[in-house]
């Protein structure tokens, strides 16, 4: 299935499709654009279907707060931190299960930037 990309008025947007399979992993992306993205300036939320905790990098880094995380992702969402300084802030999803597909969305702040992911998953 190609990308769908959706452009944003206010804030830069970027929606794309992703399949895994069950009990696989995937990568989904979120990037900044932002030319001087400082870490000690940048929180990143990353959200299921709008509401979901998934995972949050806090001034560049990995949130105190995860008692929040739904519980269906602890141990399963990762991050790659030596990334962040490029403005990488995908995740990784193990362990996948049909419970995982949905929409994902990448918020950074302050840039205002979002990115959307829809993540389709595959039987065995």
């Amino acid at each position: 299935m190609p990308p769908v990309f959706t452009v944003c008025v206010i804030s830069v947007c970027l929606q794309v499709t992703a399949e895994a399979v069950i009990g696989g992993s995937v990568v989904l992306p979120c990037s900044s654009a932002e030319p001087d993205l400082k870490l000690q300036d940048t929180d990143v939320h990353w959200r299921q279907n709008g509401s979901i905790y998934i995972y949050d990098i806090i001034k560049g880094k990995f949130s105190d707060s995860m008692a929040e995380q739904d519980p269906r992702y602890k141990n399963r969402a990762e991050t790659f931190p030596d990334e962040y300084l490029r403005g990488n802030f995908s995740i990784k999803l193990i362990n996948l299960t049909h419970t995982d597909a949905g929409k994902y969305t990448c918020y950074i702040i302050p840039s205002n930037e979002q990115e959307t992911v829809q993540l389709i998953i595959n039987g065995v």
